[in-house]
């Protein structure tokens, strides 16, 4: 019998919290002994009250342990503060499996995961495929690592270019059957403990996005494999919990720490010249869309004031100079 600790991460998002907890209370996950640990990560509209008091109700009990934070520390750092205090136990769990809070468990998925690693030493992770709300529309769950050339086609957004190059685009699309991957979303992902706490568990200098990648990349430089598994199925209401969505028809400012994550990941993960020459492409493709954008009579693909941000937040800072301010 496996042990699996199941993480949730919540900020302002307390109802479906609650129901990505109740999720996985509902399934009976055979074979394996499960426990559940939500962080509420300062939620100013008072979430930690609200979970607080739905446990006392619905009986949660030691089933579900509370970390009810003073401070927000984001995704990576509010799953680390869980993470470390299982490894100071002297029985930490088999697998941990991260659960965003806007998702939930559509069949017995953590139980699928786990058999599924059980089968195969060389797999550190596991994720499970991603489907809309309806429960019929499989969304992106497992990708490619990002690169210069993925950067430069998304940000061109150009049909023809983009089929000529689909072998370097990050996302494998929704429907995808079970494969090895680079890497998987972090919304439903089951994980060998004994390997995080190797690597060290998420990069705490991440406040959001980009750390499950830089985790899952340390993973695959040591020599442990991720796969992608059609059969675990959840459902993710994408960035419901973060406002940052992979498509949405309107433009939006990203926030400061995306471009923060993304500079630390790039110059981590490929140096500062590499980070550099991905910073480049980017930037011609982006570049490049504004005038096609304007012969098809559409707006430019890149985020609202993308240019003046992505200069003062990751391109300064990969050229040795002080981080610009946002106007």
């Amino acid at each position: 019998m496996a042990r699996i600790a199941v993480i949730i991460v919540n900020y302002d998002a307390a109802d479906l919290a609650i129901a990505a907890v109740e999720s996985v209370r509902a399934r009976s996950h055979p074979g394996h002994e499960v426990s559940i640990h939500l962080v509420d990560n300062a939620s100013p509209a008072g979430d930690g009250a609200v979970v607080a008091e739905t446990a006392r109700i619905r009986g949660w009990g030691e089933g579900v342990a509370l970390y009810l934070e003073s401070e927000n520390h984001g995704f990576g750092r509010g799953n680390n503060l869980v993470l470390r205090k299982l490894a100071e136990r002297g029985d930490p769990p088999d697998y941990v499996f991260l659960l965003n809070p806007d998702a939930q468990l559509e069949n017995e998925a953590i139980a699928i995961l786990a058999d599924f690693l059980d089968s195969r030493p060389k797999a550190a992770m596991a994720g499970a495929q991603a489907r809309n709300p309806g429960g019929k529309v499989p969304v992106p769950a497992a990708f490619r690592f990002p690169g210069a050339a993925s950067h430069f086609v998304a940000a061109l957004n150009f049909g023809p270019v983009a089929r000529l190059m689909r072998g370097s685009q990050v996302a494998l699309g929704g429907d995808l059957e079970t494969r090895r991957v680079d890497w998987v979303s972090g919304a439903a992902v089951l994980a060998r403990f004994d390997v995080w706490r190797e690597l060290g568990f998420f990069d705490p200098i991440y406040f959001l996005y980009y750390e499950e990648v830089d985790l899952m990349r340390r993973a695959a430089r040591a020599g442990w494999e991720c796969w992608h598994v059609a059969e675990a199925r959840i459902i993710h209401v994408e960035g419901a919990s973060t406002d940052v969505r992979s498509a949405r028809a309107e433009r939006v400012r990203r926030p400061a720490y995306w471009y923060e994550s993304w500079c630390h990941y790039f110059r981590s993960n490929h140096g500062r010249a590499g980070a550099i020459g991905v910073a480049l492409a980017w930037l011609a493709g982006a570049g490049l869309n504004v005038p096609l954008s304007r012969i098809r009579g559409q707006k430019p693909a890149a985020p609202l004031n993308f240019f003046g941000d992505f200069w003062a937040l990751s391109l300064r800072p990969l050229l040795g100079l002080r981080p610009g301010q946002r106007r």
